[in-house]
């Protein structure tokens, strides 16, 4: 196996195991916010729970370099972005100032990223 296989595969089992703890902390905060309440953990379960898959599919099916790195953009973003929203809900303060702004900007980016990644033609 090359190096290069060895780290798309390396980056798909991280973004595997990251789509599933998305989709299990999504699921969990969807519970959370039915019986607690809190708006910012309903949030945030939505966004966990819609960009699970993403993860997961890059992660099982391959990707070439960009879709990778775009997705791990995303990760970061969606870390920053529910982070935040729910260190509001439940420690009551923000994680660091400007952290959901900054993590909403990722998001963008990173979903730009994954149209990029579209435009790029495949090595023969």
């Amino acid at each position: 196996m090359s190096t290069a296989e060895q780290s798309a595969n390396g980056s798909g089992r991280i973004l595997v195991f990251a789509g599933s703890l998305c989709g299990a902390a999504g699921v969990a905060l969807s519970a959370a916010a039915a019986h607690l309440g809190g708006a910012f953990v309903s949030t945030a379960a939505s966004f966990l729970l819609m960009h699970a898959p993403v993860f997961l599919a890059v992660g099982l099916v391959g990707a070439n370099r960009i879709l990778r790195t775009a997705s791990l953009i995303l990760l970061v973003g969606l870390v920053l972005f529910c982070g935040d929203l729910l260190a509001r809900d439940f420690l009551g303060s923000r994680l660091f100032p400007m952290s959901a702004p900054i993590g909403g900007t990722l998001l963008i980016a990173g979903w730009l990223a994954v149209a990029a990644s579209a435009l790029v033609r495949p090595r023969s």
